[in-house]
């Protein structure tokens, strides 16, 4: 739900620091340039002109002063940087000792469950690093919207938390570093997904890449689009599932504690990009062509593929109640809902979700129950409930 803050009312001008002509002199001895803020000037007549005015901001090509968060224009950002807050974790909090004495033992976990393990974290370790990357280093310079960069901030941290998370799987269970973190160069299915990715982000932390014409807009809002709805709305479906199963069987429970609370996150930054994109086509409803709406549909296509194959990958044979064939409905459902989410029609006719018992955890109509009866536990580190 996007909401429209009233424009403070301004208060009056705070007196700005004036250096002593005995400062100046002693300064110019020295030499040592003098900040023109300092430097005692007449006071504008327009001083109060250039103030910011809450309906003048936009999400992207804003003129206004970047630096000036408030007054609020776009409170949904505001809310979701302070429930970010609220629901901070780190990865030492969850005790992974089970997992360890589970991982080492000879009956402890089947091959392909071990797989299963190895393929997740393969794919997980270097995801989040890319989208911290394109937050950081693309998207954040392009988006003028002071509260919109607020959450920004806070998401490139969480991603920055994930990365730990996922180290400190693999170091409390003793893999193969390399193995693991090299995966998105030497297993196929991992690298293909993020070859699709790479693209999407080169093109906005490029130096020279620029907004404020059509074909460069429509540049952003398609990397957005990418990465919020595909990415973190798609990409990491199957993964999430495939633990959170383990975990429904009492197995790598530390593992899956700390999936459940990335989920978490994830959900968030999906649902913020979500209403970033829709923001953005309503400030410029120029860039939602039937062309670009094509494209898009597009891309949507190539991703469910392209996870489908993961799928398959990470699953030869059926694990855990799971099979691959089990994936490709339920990645046409998730792409349906992100589909909807942003004004595009259904993909997929029909489809119907095949996992009821992951809706509690990642179906983001249920995100407000989720925050609302978790939090407590998440502030703390304490264990979930897996009933």
């Amino acid at each position: 739900m996007l909401s429209w803050d009233d424009e403070a009312t301004p208060a009056a001008p705070a007196p700005k620091p004036t250096a002593t002509p005995e400062l100046q002199a002693r300064l110019q001895t020295q030499d040592i340039a003098l900040s023109p803020a300092l430097v005692s000037k007449p006071a504008a007549a327009d001083e109060t002109a250039r103030r910011v005015n809450a309906a003048d901001k936009r999400i992207i090509n804003g003129q206004t002063d970047v630096n000036q968060l408030v007054p609020f224009k776009y409170k949904w950002a505001w809310d979701k940087y302070l429930a970010g807050c609220a629901n901070h974790w780190m990865p030492q909090e969850i005790n992974m000792q089970r997992d360890i004495e589970l991982w080492k033992s000879p009956n402890g976990l089947s091959e392909d469950e071990r797989r299963l393990v190895k393929r997740n974290l393969g794919f997980f370790v270097t995801a989040d690093s890319l989208a911290a990357n394109n937050i950081v280093l693309g998207t954040y310079r392009h988006i003028t919207a002071p509260e919109c960069r607020q959450y920004l901030l806070r998401q490139a941290f969480e991603e920055a938390i994930h990365t730990h998370a996922y180290q400190y799987i693999v170091e409390s269970l003793g893999l193969d570093e390399g193995e693991i973190f090299n995966a998105y160069n030497e297993v196929e299915s991992i690298r293909d997904k993020d070859q699709f990715l790479i693209p999407f982000i080169d093109v906005l932390t490029n130096p020279e890449f620029k907004t404020g014409t059509t074909e460069a807009d429509q540049t952003l809002l398609r990397s957005l689009i990418v990465f919020a709805c595909l990415m973190e709305g798609l990409f990491f479906y199957v993964g999430f599932t495939q633990i959170l199963a383990l975990g429904r069987q009492n197995k790598m429970m530390g593992a899956a504690e700390q999936y459940q609370y990335i989920l978490r996150d994830e959900s968030m930054h999906c649902n913020f990009g979500i209403d970033l994109i829709n923001t953005i086509k309503m400030e410029n409803p120029h860039l939602w062509t039937p062309e670009f709406r094509d494209e898009i549909k597009s891309l949507f296509l190539r991703a469910v593929e392209l996870e489908y194959r993961y799928a398959e990958d990470t699953m030869p044979r059926g694990v855990l109640g799971l099979n691959a064939p089990m994936f490709k409905g339920y990645l046409r459902f998730i792409a349906n809902r992100r589909a909807q989410q942003i004004g595009l029609e259904t993909l997929f006719p029909q489809e119907e979700n095949p996992f009821p018992w992951m809706s509690e955890m990642i179906d983001l109509k249920k995100e407000r129950n989720f925050f609302e009866t978790r939090v407590i536990e998440y502030q703390t580190g304490g264990a979930l409930s897996w009933e």
